[in-house]
């Protein structure tokens, strides 16, 4: 056999021999794809069997959002005289984890109430004192879920003078209220966007005493209410800083 024959022969062995380490079964596109299917989809054939359930399709039913409106108070004993005597309201409830956190009484406006006056009875109701409404510090938003709901929730926020009355913590969501010196409100409330609205209401006694109450933004103009609300309740379980879900909170620009 000539030298050039034995090297045709030696290549023809080599691709042979390839071919049989390559060659196998050959899946066509639609075996595969019956295959990856599983074989449920295999044994029932047809379009409709392929098809998957409305609620596969498209996920997970959709929370119902809902938005709650709600005013509330900083009322501060003693708020013409010396800074390092006065003192303001605190609520304090009992989160999950058995913790103590203070906050500003607040609730939800009822009907035919605006959002000064919600803030005075509200302030009334959870800590037993009642004030006057002197400026705005500014809202609170934030979401939430509950009850299957995914609540919207704002909070108006007043700078309220102390008129009468004493500290008492006879509502059922309560569990304390106390005096709390103006300078440990950062210290002392739970909520970041609160700690900041206290920062705007130590900015307006600042003026309230240097300039008297006409240096005082007006208070915006607020409509009654003309709709009842839901009645959804934050659950207090962490402070600000860990609670993903107090979001959005803005303060006046004073």
């Amino acid at each position: 056999m000539s030298a050039d024959g034995g090297a045709a022969n030696s290549g023809r062995r080599r691709r042979r021999r390839r071919g049989r380490r390559t060659s196998g079964p050959q899946t066509s596109h639609t075996e595969a794809a019956a295959t990856d299917s599983g074989a449920g989809a295999a044994a029932t054939p047809g379009r409709s069997a392929q098809r998957r359930p409305r609620s596969a399709r498209h996920g997970p039913e959709r929370l119902r959002t809902v938005h709650e409106t709600s005013a509330g108070g900083l009322v501060v004993d003693g708020i013409d005289g010396p800074r390092e005597d006065q003192v303001a309201a605190l609520i304090g409830r009992i989160d999950r984890r058995g913790r103590m956190l203070w906050s500003l009484p607040k609730g939800h406006i009822e009907v035919g109430e605006t959002a000064e006056q919600t803030a005075i009875r509200e302030v009334a109701e959870e800590t037993g004192v009642q004030g006057d409404v002197l400026a705005s510090l500014g809202s609170i938003d934030y979401w939430f879920v509950t009850d299957g709901r995914r609540v919207h929730k704002t909070v108006h926020h007043y700078l309220m003078r102390f008129s009468s009355g004493e500290l008492c913590d006879a509502d059922l969501e309560v569990t304390e209220v106390a005096w709390v010196p103006i300078r440990e409100l950062p210290s002392r409330l739970a909520y970041a966007d609160e700690r900041r609205l206290a920062v705007v209401a130590d900015e307006l006694i600042d003026r309230l005493q240097t300039d008297g109450p006409a240096a005082l933004p007006p208070l915006p103009v607020t409509a009654p209410w003309r709709r009842p609300q839901t009645h959804s309740r934050t659950r207090h379980s962490r402070p600000d800083e860990h609670a993903p879900d107090r979001k959005n909170g803005r303060g006046l620009d004073p």
